[in-house]
């Protein structure tokens, strides 16, 4: 019992730093934070961001097409905020760790990596 109410705590915990993180990333790139939280939205205002077209969030519906477009989308991502492509592997592969090191961290937008 108390393992399953920590698993729990332990999950809802992660879910926040994620939504904190992402919402620090969207206000950082010059969108609304709150967009970090509506699910779809989010991918396509990560989408304008890296600056890859919005239609590209039809591909994050497709299984295993997802995971590749996930992966250039955290590479432009990174690229976007001045990282390189081994800061992009953080991100894909401990996201949890990354994603608030970039949010909260000292990092600056500097413009969409795709139009680049």
């Amino acid at each position: 019992m108390i393992g399953g109410l920590l698993g729990v705590i332990l999950y809802f915990g992660i879910i926040i730093l994620i939504i904190a993180s992402m919402w620090k990333i969207f206000t950082k790139a010059g969108k609304p934070g709150w967009a970090a939280i509506v699910p779809i939205y989010n991918i396509i205002v990560m989408l304008e961001i890296v600056g890859r077209p919005a239609w590209w969030v039809v591909l994050f519906l497709i299984p295993f097409v997802n995971v590749i477009m996930a992966f250039i989308v955290f590479v432009d991502l990174a690229k976007s905020f001045g990282k390189d492509v081994a800061y992009a592997l953080g991100l894909i592969f401990l996201g949890i760790i990354f994603l608030p090191m970039l949010g909260f961290g000292s990092a600056t937008y500097r413009g969409p990596a795709a139009s680049a």
